[in-house]
């Protein structure tokens, strides 16, 4: 594929641990503990916070959507800070001069007085519900005329164990990130620049090594498509390809917006109750939801079920934006009969929805009718942003395995950071 025919433009993220032998905001040690001998646990309800002008981040939003309780595993080398019971520390300055040494490094300009912000997260992987992050340095030089737009200095988040169970031994130890510029066309070249950022890390002496101790978050877009952030590539030599697959979905996605064009597709308005048709169905979904509801989407048939990554098609991308709600996906009939729904039942439900043979008829399940409600409306939004003259949504993205990604939420907006109160500014002088 010519990818800048294509106008493929990406950048890079690079997130690395600092080997300190303290926090950045704390006392405690930065040594990584067995979670089955964590000594203690707590949980929180984690909401967002409105920004200075009074407006809530719309990716925070999107993680409001469900009620979450978050549990968090504590430790001896864990403190009130890390707990969100105690202000922070000053800046650790080990930390903070690594991070200057890296910047140099680059031949970057040094920010004078470095001011720590806190950026709004609240998808359980911090306490407080935001990261504390700090601009250091700006303008830095790759060797092939590329740019380095920002360095930053950083706590790292919280590890989580599983589901919404975070271990608190990870969270706080000092992170620098390095930010290119959109320098880059062709996905090899974009491997090759986190190769060569991660050569001059590790030359340093002082980063720590190992699986999880450095991530990528990749930046793409390509003609016609949007700006998509890729979080936590953690496998270097899987960058080129989680880009390629990227570039293929973009592709696929405008493809999928032409032909629904041609066909004068639309997005059906109402939410329609279907949960008495399918009172005796075989299907295990089905039988235990409280709530059915359906959504007809006339002249999107044979698109839904179309492949658009490997191992995922265009009805993949908005069951990830209904499981946000908490619901377990969606079923559709270019997928249906199947999964224990029949012939017999898919018929009657397309007679009692009045869909037509062009017609995909979009099936929510949900414990409740609220549930049902929420994620009916992001299929139904999602579904209308196809059609839209922006058909390839701005998102966050997490890389799945071998390289293909699924939804997470909206792209963040300025609104997610704020001053952070509690931690004074520190003057970088000559010395």
């Amino acid at each position: 594929m010519d990818y800048k025919a294509a106008g493929l433009v990406a950048g890079i993220e690079i997130h690395q641990q600092l080997d300190t032998r303290e926090k950045l905001f704390c006392h405690c040690p930065t040594t990584l503990m067995d979670t089955s001998g964590h000594t203690g646990e707590f949980f929180r309800y984690l909401r967002a916070t409105e920004s200075e002008m009074g407006e809530i981040d719309r990716a925070a939003q999107e993680e409001m959507k469900r009620v979450r309780k978050f549990v968090y595993y504590t430790y001896p080398t864990t403190c009130l800070v890390e707990n969100d019971e105690e202000p922070p520390a000053p800046l650790n300055e080990e930390a903070l001069n690594l991070c200057l040494t890296i910047a140099k490094l680059f031949c970057m300009t040094l920010i004078p007085q470095i001011h720590v912000m806190r950026k709004l997260v609240i998808d359980g992987s911090n306490t407080s519900g935001f990261q504390r992050t700090a601009l250091v340095a700006i303008n830095g030089a790759l060797p092939d005329g590329g740019r380095i737009e920002t360095i930053c200095i950083e706590e790292e988040a919280a590890q989580r164990v599983k589901d919404d169970i975070f271990s608190l031994d990870r969270l706080g130890i000092p992170l620098v990130e390095i930010t290119t510029s959109p320098c880059m066309h062709t996905p090899e070249e974009v491997q090759q620049v986190a190769e060569y950022i991660g050569m001059v890390l590790r030359s340093t002496g002082k980063v720590k090594r190992g699986i999880g101790t450095i991530r990528q978050d990749v930046n793409i877009s390509i003609r016609d498509g949007a700006r998509v952030e890729i979080k936590g590539v953690q496998e270097l030599d899987l960058i080129a390809e989680v880009v390629r697959r990227e570039v293929q979905r973009q592709q696929s996605l405008l493809e999928i917006h032409a032909e629904l064009v041609k066909r004068h597709a639309s997005v059906g308005t109402e939410q329609i109750d279907i949960t008495g048709l399918f009172k005796e169905t075989k299907s295990a979904v089905l039988k235990k939801a409280k709530k059915i509801s359906a959504l007809v989407l006339p002249g999107f048939a044979g698109l839904v079920g179309r492949e658009i990554q490997p191992g995922r098609r265009f009805g993949t991308e908005l069951s990830d934006y209904a499981k946000k709600c908490g619901v377990g996906g969606i079923f559709h009939t270019d997928e249906l009969p199947a999964y224990g729904v029949t012939a017999e039942e898919v018929a009657r439900l397309r007679e009692f929805v009045h869909a037509q043979e062009q017609d995909c008829v979009i099936l929510v399940a949900g414990a409740n009718g609220k549930q049902a409600a929420c994620a009916w409306n992001q299929v139904h939004n999602r579904a209308k942003v196809s059609l839209s003259d922006m058909p390839v949504p701005e998102e966050t993205r997490k890389m799945l395995e071998e390289g293909s990604t699924a939804y997470m939420r909206p792209l963040p907006g300025a609104e997610r950071m704020y001053p952070e109160t509690d931690v004074l500014p520190v003057r970088i002088d000559d010395a």
